[in-house]
């Protein structure tokens, strides 16, 4: 496999430097809920973020260094939703056009949303690799640049900026838990992380019915899994990313994963108990530490919340 270089922590400064403004610094909420036997749980919500999920940093950060011939032409992109919301919203900004390839079981929510914020959606297949390949085939008729999704060093460099606010807002955090998708979010986290702090523990959290970070691991390189099985639609790429993997391999320590009961149960507490929206995506991390497949041990634990883009539909049904 070709060794990648990791992204440092010039590429995060210059991510931060472009963000400042932009993106909100969300909250790092603390949770008495999740803090027990001398544990201290802390939220980081970026359901409150803009568009609603840590999308908007790595499609910024990407997006805002784009010529002005590139801006001119529009971008592309393919996304389960939250991604396709970022780039939809960064467009409107910088004054270019943006279409969105999402699957045909993209949440309406999420469709409507990047409607709303002024992008062309097209629906199309059901999986990661399904969508890209749309894209691509769309990116080369209308001569688009392609925004990724994950898994690029500008991606993840903005969201390693979440990374750093963690650090900054918690000092005596000793672990961080990042959702997995595609891996873009927990390999700048990561980064981010262990530039500054390299005693504190990076742990991913994937659902068990997509869990192809976790399968990459294993396999001691990415591999495309025979299929997916999810409530968490933003966790449920068939194949972990090349950059992501080798962030996630040198840097974070484990990747644990939660079932959907898990999952659900941990967006009806955060709904009814915390007053926090927070999609089935956004939700792994709670899942993780109330289900015990994080142990808590007295840790100081920081949760990333990665999403608010719940569905009315299914919002009513947790309430």
């Amino acid at each position: 496999m070709k060794v990648l270089t990791l992204i440092g922590a010039p590429a995060i400064t210059a991510a931060a430097r472009r963000l400042r403004g932009f993106v909100l610094r969300t909250p790092l909420l603390p949770a008495p809920e999740l803090s027990v036997g001398g544990t201290e749980v802390r939220l980081k919500c970026e359901s409150l973020q803009r568009a609603g999920s840590f999308k908007i940093r790595g499609a910024y950060n990407f997006m805002s260094q784009l010529s002005r011939e590139e801006l001119a032409r529009g971008v592309i992109t393919y996304s389960s939703g939250n991604h396709a919301q970022a780039v939809a919203l960064a467009a409107g900004v910088l004054g270019t056009r943006a279409v969105v390839v999402m699957p045909v079981t993209a949440p309406v929510t999420k469709q409507e949303g990047a409607r709303r914020l002024g992008a062309e959606v097209i629906l199309h297949g059901k999986i990661s690799l399904e969508r890209r390949e749309r894209a691509e085939q769309i990116a080369h008729e209308r001569d688009l640049t392609i925004v990724p999704p994950s898994d690029h060093v500008e991606i993840m460099a903005g969201h390693g900026t979440l990374g750093w606010e963690i650090l900054e807002d918690w000092p005596d955090v000793e672990a961080v838990l990042v959702p997995v998708g595609g891996g873009g979010l927990i390999a700048g986290v990561a980064a981010a992380v262990k530039a500054k702090r390299p005693d504190v523990r990076v742990i991913g959290v994937e659902p068990a019915g997509a869990a192809s970070m976790r399968a990459a691991l294993d396999a001691g390189q990415p591999v495309t899994l025979a299929s997916i099985s999810t409530i968490a639609d933003g966790l449920a790429p068939v194949r972990a990313g090349d950059i992501a993997f080798a962030h996630v391999r040198e840097l974070v320590e484990d990747v644990v994963l939660v079932d959907d009961d898990s999952i659900r149960e941990a967006s009806s507490f955060l709904l009814g108990r915390v007053k926090l929206v927070v999609e089935y995506s956004g939700a792994a991390t709670v899942a993780a530490i109330r289900c015990g497949a994080v142990p808590a041990n007295g840790q100081r634990i920081a949760a990333v919340l990665s999403g608010g883009n719940m569905d009315p539909s299914v919002l009513r049904s947790l309430a």
